[in-house]
Parts: structure tokens; sequence; C-alpha cells
């Protein structure tokens, strides 16, 4: 038993969280926010770099420069450091960092005397690192599916079709653009990974977890595919870091730690994995079936399975679990929040004035039905904002609130089946979350009982989560359980007659989806 470290290094962030097993409660939380420390010092408004052309990077040196601010800010709050016995953690998904030759050594040779920043700043090939923020690669993905036979084979091989935001499009996009630098770059890694190798003082191979967000790894081996490198740039096999087991310590952290801000010696690494994965195992997510939805700016769906299935009409995406033995689907609706609050900003209302809408409504809503894509859609792909609606009298301010509700509920059911899951329980977190009006909606649609969960940092945690598994040796469920456990009381059944409402409207929702989807494509 005893402290672990969890590291999210986000977009515009960087979170420190400490779990304490003993008690099972998280002790310390700090977060270093990239603009109100570096936005000068490195050209970020948002955390990130906008470059033009849908081109967007972010400063590796920055990411450094904030492990350093965090350490510090913890010694100054009094954190005994020296008791933390295992760190891991995660990283924004899909960011590529560039190394030299000279990456190795320096890490190796770290000196407490000097910042990190001041040490690491001649070790990159390429100074700014494209994120997944970064749309410009579009003609790299039709060339990277061209190059293992196709689509599809990609898309069995991977787990993904080509995505613009993933990493294989920007390394093949720097191999065209810049050859010369590339030829120079001796190590490619991710996010993930960059910021391991710091904390271990040497070079750390990706996690299966983080790889999957490549197009590179063959999603059933866990390694990577030599077809998918061969297709993406050459020499790649050489330049980018192996895959790493997600569950064993790289070794211990390196001396600067110790010596600068007294951490132990023996506290050990563990490879650090996305966000995204390492969200599903700070939402409790271990167990195939088990099913979990972030309501947010966006929503977002998150599904545990024993096998990697995939999604033919690209609904959502796979990744390995940093659990060295399961995997997770996403999908990702854009028009979480953001539509929720335009219809509550159309008719003028608060958030209790939209619940008290949502409650003066009836399950089906008298057959009422919204196209709620107030912003372009991911799931489904809506290129242009599209609202349509249905039997909807667009001056009904309580029917428009019910109708966009139901619409995202009904969307997440269709969208979810290709995981060929049943979906025996729902754990929803996020904004959105604390409204149980809300939540009794995807109870009913779902037919199956919804938890409040009340973790923020669910990045964070899971990496502290997967920290301490690795360092105790427990079980996953014995480790997880006591940090996703549901607010108490908070669990809602879903009620019969609803029930059987939605599953008749479910079909017809579906057809006026399919029915104007493919009209806002242009």
């Amino acid at each position: 038993m005893g402290k672990y470290l969890g590291l999210d290094s986000s977009t515009q962030s960087l979170t420190g969280l400490i779990i304490d097993t003993d008690n099972g409660a998280i002790s310390t939380e700090v977060s270093i926010n990239f603009d109100t420390h570096f936005a000068e010092q490195y050209g970020v408004e948002n955390g990130v770099i906008e470059l033009g052309g849908g081109a967007v990077h972010s400063a590796p040196l920055m990411w450094a420069d904030s492990l350093d601010l965090l350490f510090k800010t913890l010694q100054s709050q009094g954190v005994d450091l020296g008791q933390i016995r295992s760190i891991s953690g995660s990283g924004q998904q899909h960011g590529t960092v560039y190394l030299h030759a000279s990456a190795g050594p320096t890490l190796a040779e770290l000196t407490p005397r000097r910042s990190l920043a001041e040490q690491l700043e001649p070790v990159f090939s390429r100074a700014t690192s494209p994120i997944w923020m970064d749309t410009s690669t579009g003609q790299q993905c039709a060339q990277l599916e061209a190059g293992v036979g196709g689509h599809e084979t990609l898309l069995y091989l991977t787990g993904n079709t080509a995505f613009e935001r993933f990493s294989g499009p920007q390394i093949r996009k720097f191999y065209q653009e810049e050859p010369e630098a590339y030829a120079r770059t001796h190590s490619i890694g991710l996010v993930s990974s960059f910021m391991a190798s710091v904390l271990a003082g040497k070079l750390v191979g990706v996690d299966p977890g983080d790889a999957s967000g490549t197009n590179l790894m063959d999603i059933r081996s866990r390694q990577w595919s030599a077809k998918a490198l061969e297709a993406t740039a050459p020499e790649l096999v050489e330049k980018l870091l192996p895959v790493a087991p997600s569950s064993t310590p790289v070794g211990p952290v390196s001396s600067y730690f110790s010596a600068r801000y007294g951490l132990a010696a023996g506290c050990t690494v563990l490879p650090f994995s996305g966000d995204n994965p390492c969200s599903a195992v700070g939402l409790g997510l271990i167990e195939p079936g088990r099913v979990a939805l972030s309501l947010g700016t966006s929503d977002t769906l998150f599904a545990c399975m024993d096998a990697p299935r995939v999604s033919h009409t690209e609904e959502g995406c796979v990744f390995a679990l940093p659990d060295d033995r399961n995997y997770m689907a996403l999908v990702c609706f854009l028009n979480g929040s953001l539509a929720r609050e335009a219809v509550r900003d159309q008719y003028g209302l608060d958030w209790a004035g939209f619940t008290a809408a949502l409650q003066a409504t009836q399950p089906g809503n008298g057959g009422a039905l919204m196209l709620p894509y107030f912003d372009p859609e991911i799931v489904p792909k809506v290129s242009r904002p599209t609202v349509v609606r249905h039997r909807l009298d667009r001056t009904d301010a309580q029917a428009n609130v019910r109708a966009v509700i139901e619409a995202q509920a009904l969307s997440s059911k269709i969208h979810a089946r290709w995981m060929g899951i049943d979906v025996s329980s729902l754990y929803v977190t996020g904004g959105a979350s604390v409204n149980r009006d809300i939540l009794r909606v995807y109870a009913d649609v779902h037919n199956c009982p919804v938890h409040q969960f009340e973790t923020t940092n669910s990045a964070a945690l899971g990496a502290a989560l997967r920290a301490a598994q690795a360092d105790q040796g427990s079980s996953w469920q014995s480790t997880v359980e006591a940090f996703t456990q549901p607010v108490a009381g908070s669990t809602l059944q879903p009620d019969p007659s609803a029930v059987a409402t939605y599953a008749r409207l479910v079909d017809e929702y579906e057809a006026l989806e399919q029915t104007h989807v493919g009209s806002a494509q242009g």
C-alpha cells in the first residue's frame, strides 16, 4: 500500500494527482496551466501553436518545463514526495515528438543543478510537435491507406481507418516536407513516451494504449505493424520507439528528481499511456461490457471489450487498454453540451428552466424528433451545421428541450451497436451528469441502470491507478474499486413504460438520421 502519482499531460495543462491506497482517497491534485505560465515563452495560446492550413503544434520543451514547475509546486505545498512509490501518466493522444541521437545520453546525465528546459533544449530534431488537433494530413491519410492495401486493410490491421489527427500521417508529412530533418531524427515517440522518458532518465517505449492511436500498431499483436511502418516513411522501424508493455515498470525515477525534489530513489516509473485509455481505467472500465459516458462539451462513450471490434462505418475508434489484456471502444459526439446550450439559449432559459422544461414533457415527446447538429458532427459524420425538426414545433420550448436530450440518448444507443456489447450498466460523468432528469432519459433509452461518477480528472486518476496496480501486483478489480464507486444513492433504474416507448422510437430516429445526414456532407 502507499501513495502513487498520476500525471496527465493534456493540451492545455499538466495535472498531477496523488492517490493514497491505504485510505482509498485522492490526497493531492495540482495543475499547471500552459497559457498562464508559458504563453509568452513558447508562443502558445490555449496550449497550442496555430501554424495555418489545419496544422496545430505544441512545444515539447514546454511540457518538460511544466514538469519542473509541477514538482516545485507540490514541494511548496508541503507534499512529501519521498512517499510516492510509483509514477505513471497519460498524454494527449496522437502527438509526435522527434529527437536527436543526443536525447538518450542527455536524459541519462541530467543534473539537478540546471532545469529540464535548459538541458533538453538541444535534443529535439523538430522544435514543435504536431498534436491531435492537427488536421493537415488528409493527403497522407490516403497514401497510408493505399500503401497497406486499402481502407479495410488498415482498419482490420490497426483497428482504425486513417485519421488526420493520428500519428502515422503526421510522421509521413514530416518525412515528405522536411526530409533532411527527418533524416537527422534518431527517435520518434509520442507525448506519453516523451514524458515517461524525462522521468525515467532514459528513452521509454510507447505503450499499446497510446500506440493504438497512431494507425501504425497491429491491434491484435500489440506491436508495430511492419506493413504500416513501410507505408509511412523509410527507416521508420529504426526510428520509432518500441512498443513497451503497459504494466511493466521501465526502472526507477531519474536521480534528477530524487536530488532536486526528494523523490525516493526506489520510486518506479511505468510507461505512460494515452489520455483516452487512461480515462477508461479512471472510470473503472476494467471488465468487458462495462460502459461509461462523459457528458461534457462533447459527449464521449467509452466501453471495455475483451477483443478488438471495429466500426466499418467510422462510428468510433478502438484502442488497447493499458492493462495488457483488454481493449476499449470510443465514440465521440461533438454536439454534447454545445447542442444542449444552443437549445437553452435559443429559448432564453437557464439550466433550472431547461430542467423544468424536460420535466414537463413525456418520454417519446409525442413523436417529435430533432437532429441536433448545431455544429458539424463527428458521429454521424456531418460536415456543416444541420438542425432538423421532425413533427417538432420550433416555437415549443419544452418539446425542443426534450427533443435534444432524447436525440443524444438515442444516437448513443444507435452508434454503439458496432461494439457488440450488451450495456448492462452505464456510468456517467462530466458536467451534465449532475442533471438526473437527463440521466433518466439515458436509463430508459438503454434499458439499464445509470450511475453517477464524481471523477473530474479520470485520465490522471487512471494513470495513478495503473502505477498502484503495477507496484502492488494486485488485481485490477481490487485496485480500481475503491476509487471508482458511483455517488451514493445516485443509481437510476429504467422505467418499463418509457423503455417500451423508446424501443419503438429508436428505429424511426435512425431512419430520420439516415435520410438527412447524407445531404449534410457537402
